[in-house]
């Protein structure tokens, strides 16, 4: 078995490169917009072309910005060179338009100490003439892809290049993990506690609102268990959200809750607990998403401030009772270790598996110690129970009157699960089901297909008595002879 290859994609900004990731991934992962330096940490996804998958990294961009933001761009680079160490493969994207200029000469001169693989790809090839791509073999890298990335073209000549030498999927190691989502308003620490978890500077952390825009996808180990962190952009108010790219940022966060197992929420506590927090923990809840709610920056706090978030803890957080909260640093990396057990507590109760007639019986104890009510006289009866689904986990039970069973009952039944299975982090869906009469839906009045058939079955019913009755006529009746 082996691992799979990694092919980073580098460049100047606003190149193409997070186009060709998302060509690469056949996905829209990575945010495109008009807009140099969109992309400014390491995204990871995976890729495949006819049997041979790689793991492919888009980067931040390297080189100069035109807008002022200066030192956060340094950051970029550096974020760009751990990609390119981190990489088997480098695909360096250029800009066929601009053509060459002293950035990517620069750029050509580092790779070219790297002594890995490097392809150069002429990006935004259409509209220019088709010597365009020739300027870039000054670059000494060999011989440059023409290509068209927002619109597919030359994107298939690449991949069948970058795969020649790699093994057959089949062959391949797939990595799997519990995958852990990092969610929270903007600057509340969400990347310090990514970069805390996983022991390095993976994602930019820099003193200003919503430096993370995309979802970041970081798979690692811990204690000989796998992991996909999911490093998210920050959600604002909706009515706070006027830029472009930060609605998409909104979008890949919901997403990132979509493709996770565990959330993890991180809320300022100097700042408090607000609605947007509560939101975005109801967010997880629809998605049925186990939770776990880390309170950052609590080691700046006065006693008095602490004694009010704890209260106000006990207040907000009354209606996920079963979900564990921590008080943490995640810059002094105060209490951060405890988040790893609430979280595999939080995933096991997710997917937990249990035996019909083991719930069954569950069922038949709860309903023994408090029976459901009447309806019209009739008892609602709960006949059995078994496991529907998982992530959240589902419990269906079926029983009679169903429909009339009261909110505070089905309630009664959650909490029973729960404190049997010890159900911690995840939130839990009995669904309820009525025992249908199999036969009430059916009508006594045939349908058009039964009618014919019927009909075709008397006509040949019919005929075969016809055919009968002539036989004995010709077989009994003897000719009259003439006189």
């Amino acid at each position: 078995m082996s691992i799979k290859p990694v092919v980073a994609l580098i460049g100047r900004p606003n190149v193409g490169k997070s186009t060709l990731f998302n060509q690469f991934t056949k996905s829209r992962q990575a945010l495109v917009a008009d807009l140099s330096g969109l992309t400014r940490d390491r995204q990871y996804g995976d890729a495949e072309y006819e049997g041979k998958a790689f793991i492919v990294v888009d980067t931040g961009g390297i080189g100069e910005a035109d807008d002022g933001r200066g030192d956060i761009d340094d950051y970029m680079s550096e974020q760009s060179y751990t990609a390119i160490h981190e990489a088997d493969i480098i695909v360096f994207v250029v800009d066929a338009r601009a053509g060459m200029i002293g950035a990517d000469a620069e750029i050509g001169k580092f790779l070219h100490t790297l002594g890995k693989p490097v392809y150069v790809v002429a990006n935004k090839v259409d509209g220019v003439h088709d010597s365009a791509p020739a300027e870039f073999y000054a670059l000494g890298l060999g011989e440059p892809y023409p290509m068209a990335a927002s619109h597919g073209r030359g994107v298939g000549n690449l991949l069948e290049v970058l795969t020649a030498d790699m093994p057959e999927q089949d062959n391949m190691y797939e990595p799997d993990g519990l995958k852990l989502a990092i969610i929270g308003r903007p600057n509340v620490g969400k990347s310090t506690l990514v970069n805390r978890l996983l022991g390095e500077d993976r994602v930019v952390v820099f003193d200003m609102p919503g430096t993370t825009r995309d979802s970041i996808y970081i798979p690692y180990k811990r204690d000989g268990k796998d992991y996909v962190l999911i490093d998210t952009a920050g959600v604002r108010r909706r009515g706070k959200i006027d830029d472009k790219v930060e609605k998409f940022s909104v979008i890949k966060t919901l997403q990132a809750i979509e493709d996770s197992n565990v959330t993890v929420i991180v809320i300022d506590a100097q700042e408090g607990i607000v609605d947007q927090d509560l939101h975005m923990i109801g967010y997880a809840l629809d998605a049925g998403r186990a939770l776990v709610v880390a309170i950052n920056k609590w080691d700046g706090l006065t006693s008095d401030q602490k004694n009010y978030i704890k209260i106000e803890m006990d207040r907000r957080f009354n209606f996920i009772p079963y979900v564990k909260v921590h008080q943490i640093s995640a810059l002094h990396g105060t209490n951060v270790g405890n988040l790893y057990p609430s979280i595999l507590r939080a995933y096991q109760s997710s997917m937990f598996e249990v035996s019909t007639n083991r719930l069954t019986q569950i069922l038949q104890d709860a309903v023994a110690a408090s029976p459901p009510p009447t309806v019209g006289g009739r008892r609602i009866k709960l006949r059995y129970a078994h496991i529907g689904g998982h992530n959240p986990p589902v419990i269906v039970i079926h029983g009679n009157q169903t429909g009339s069973l009261p909110k505070s009952y089905q309630r009664y039944l959650e909490n029973q699960f729960r404190q049997v299975f010890k159900l911690e982090g995840t939130p839990l869906n009995v669904v309820f089901k009525l025992n249908d009469n199999p036969f009430a839906n059916k009508s006594d009045t045939p349908t058009k297909a039964k009618s014919q058939q019927l009909k075709q079955r008397e006509r040949n019913r019919t005929q075969k008595f016809t055919t009968r009755d002539k036989k004995n006529v010709r077989h009994d009746t003897k000719p009259t002879k003439k006189r």
